[in-house]
């Protein structure tokens, strides 16, 4: 990737990032320069994948009010296979691969316990997967998307 944010590209993420559904006037205003200016930076920041837009939904409003952090461990080899497997688990919604005991971590969220619980389950069928650690997440005090 050869484009370099700089100052006014930070400007302009950390404007959407709050709201993404800012006009450009008013994020120009705030950064005291032309509407066309940020209209131009932003279609660079898209182009150039360094910016997304979407809507990000607040999982309680849906009714899924449970959520745990699973840490997981793998047979050799097996972590291509084990992403794979997880990526098609529904209440799994995120899946990184992390230095540590425990290559692997996925988030979960889902309406109650009875479902992480049928994850969790789930989770039991791989047999890749050699042990894995359930943190429950109880209350969320922040989620933020300002890397700014």
């Amino acid at each position: 990737m050869d484009y370099e944010i700089d100052d006014l590209d930070r400007g302009i993420i950390k404007a959407l990032s709050m709201d993404g559904r800012m006009a450009f006037k008013e994020i120009a205003g705030r950064l005291n320069v032309t509407e066309k200016t940020i209209r131009l930076r932003y279609k660079s920041l898209v182009e150039n994948k360094i910016l997304e837009v979407v809507g990000v939904v607040n999982p309680i409003t849906l009714g899924l009010k449970s959520g745990a952090i699973i840490q997981i461990k793998v047979g050799p080899h097996s972590i291509s296979k084990v992403i794979e497997l997880l990526k098609k688990i529904k209440g799994v919604r995120y899946i990184t691969l992390t230095s540590g005991e425990y290559p692997l971590l996925v988030q979960t969220t889902a309406p109650n316990q009875e479902e992480i619980t049928e994850t969790i389950n789930k989770l039991n069928q791989i047999q890749e997967i050699t042990h894995f650690n359930t943190i429950v997440q109880l209350q969320v005090y922040k989620n933020s998307f300002d890397y700014f």
